[in-house]
């Protein structure tokens, strides 16, 4: 039998494809959209009708949709939700991010992980639920947010050209927030497996319940198997063996791996009988997995994409532009006056026979530049959409002597000049670095190319098509704070990654 929503047009927007993935909480679908110029996204059909039910339903899902919305801005951890709303046929839905990767459960089946990938992935499953946890505010009110289904199939790995392998949380699912939140009393939901003691006894649950699940995860993804043993794959049986089953010890299950008693003793402190035995929040579990990582080192399973042409084969020179070039972008860029004499960065296009280019200009004492000449060159976007559209351009020059020189400046995609520079950076795919020094600002002393991935060009255009029809609903402020917030975040990943490379010769690395 066909499925009667391919081919359907959601919305008048979301043009439906194909069926990608079905479950208890619904069906997932490919789909594109098509007032963005056919951007592929996931739409989510709820396994739910709000027909027939009370107003308050459907305001509740509004409100979760919403949540969840924000959720998935606020941390590059989550799935992030762009749309929702009800059909015509009173099913809910929200629209999510396309995201290509694979399951982590699939992961696990292939093969047993080693500890730096098992640290790494651990680590950001954790700050994406610690984002939850804490609580996203919605109306003036914070509302923490529990997953309630934490396992593998859960857990999507993405290779990106910033952090390698990226993990990201899925199914913060609305329809899990709704039922619960419902008046249904001793109402189960979640997977057998992995539910903890007081979420099989149907009882309110708070962010303790997510933890227990993640030390039954974590157990799986060191040893290939379940702590706890049922007899058969029944309620009962599964109630019983959370209350009262011990969790086999790592030696039991796989007596031939080697890991730190540090991390046996976090996984069983995880699966504690009783919320207050375990650890308290992510928080403390992301402390330890940071000080294991120093330790034992960060996984290097999946390299930085290196895009092909960006890298200087003779790595004991820099990669620089014809002297003629640079002695021309010299000469007719001088810094403006309405601009301090001060450690700043911001972009600002040149002229060069008719056509802008874009440029980064920066300002450094003499010394920081010398410092620097010879270079590793990297460059991410970070775009957020609501409340207010506004991207984050992050360039990063590193000298494995001298350590990172980060450059941020955030670029408002409601303004003119936001919207100029984000196209001019996505049109030529590259942008120049010049480099004034404090001590003589009125000329350029120093110039470096920094190319942009066709990947990252791609994005560029598709968010500002993206801005260009959304509305802001709020300060622009709010969405730098959250932008800023990730960024912190990333900082120490991506210098990680660049540090791996373990050169201080110059090249560009585009993100």
């Amino acid at each position: 039998m066909s499925d009667p929503n391919i081919g359907r047009l959601l919305n008048k927007r979301y043009e439906i494809q194909q069926l990608i993935g079905t479950g208890a909480m619904g069906r997932v679908y490919r789909a594109k959209d098509v007032l963005l110029g056919g951007v592929p996204v996931a739409v989510k059909f709820l396994a739910l009708s709000i027909q027939h039910q009370k107003l308050q339903v459907q305001e509740r899902f509004e409100r979760e949709a919403k949540t969840c919305a924000l959720l998935g801005q606020k941390s590059i951890h989550i799935v992030r939700v762009m749309d929702y709303g009800v059909d015509e046929n009173d099913t809910p839905y929200y629209v999510m991010e396309y995201l290509q990767g694979t399951s982590l459960s699939h992961i696990i089946r292939l093969r047993q992980l080693s500890l730096p990938r098992f640290l790494s992935m651990t680590r950001q499953i954790c700050l994406g639920l610690q984002c939850a946890h804490d609580g996203i505010p919605v109306d003036g009110k914070i509302y923490p947010i529990i997953h309630r289904d934490i396992k593998p199939s859960n857990m999507l790995v993405i290779q990106d050209s910033s952090f390698g392998e990226l993990v990201k949380v899925l199914d913060f699912g609305i329809a899990k927030l709704l039922q619960s939140n419902s008046n249904q009393t001793n109402y189960y939901l979640g997977t057998l497996v992995y539910s903890s003691p007081e979420q099989m006894e149907g009882k309110k649950l708070d962010h303790r319940a997510d933890i227990y699940s993640l030390g039954v995860m974590m157990y799986e993804m060191l040893t290939g198997k379940i702590p706890l043993v049922a007899s058969t794959h029944s309620f009962g049986a599964w109630y019983k063996v959370h209350h009262q089953q011990q969790p086999r010890s790592f030696a039991e299950v796989a007596p031939d791996l080697q890991i730190p008693k540090k991390v046996e003793n976090l996984v069983m402190s995880c699966l504690a009988k009783t919320p207050s035995s375990r650890p308290q929040n992510t928080e403390e579990i992301i402390k330890v997995l940071a000080s294991l990582e120093q330790r034992y080192g960060t996984s290097k399973t999946l390299p930085l994409v290196l895009p092909s042409g960006n890298i200087d084969e003779d790595k004991t020179k820099p990669v620089m532009l014809e002297s003629d070039l640079i002695d021309e972008i010299a000469q007719k860029a001088s810094w403006p006056r309405n601009k301090p004499i001060a450690d700043i960065v911001f972009p600002s296009p040149l002229s060069s026979d008719g056509e802008l280019l874009p440029a980064l200009w920066v300002m450094l004492p003499h010394s920081e530049i010398q410092k620097r000449l010879v270079c590793t060159r990297y460059n991410q976007f970070l775009f957020i959409p609501a409340p207010h559209p506004m991207l984050l351009w992050i360039t990063l020059i590193y000298n494995y002597q001298h350590g990172a020189k980060w450059l941020p400046y955030y670029l408002d995609l409601k303004t003119t000049f936001g919207q100029e520079m984000t196209s001019l950076l996505a049109q030529t795919g590259f942008y120049r670095i010049l480099f004034f020094a404090r001590e003589t600002p009125s000329r350029c002393v120093h110039v470096l190319p920094s190319s942009i991935a066709s990947a990252q060009r791609q994005r560029l255009q598709q968010w500002m098509m993206m801005s260009n029809q959304m509305v802001s609903s709020t300060d622009p402020y709010v969405s730098k704070s959250l932008l800023k917030t990730e960024y912190e975040k990333i900082r120490p990943i991506i210098q990680a990654k660049i540090q791996a490379l373990d050169t201080d010769s110059s090249f560009d690395l585009s993100g």
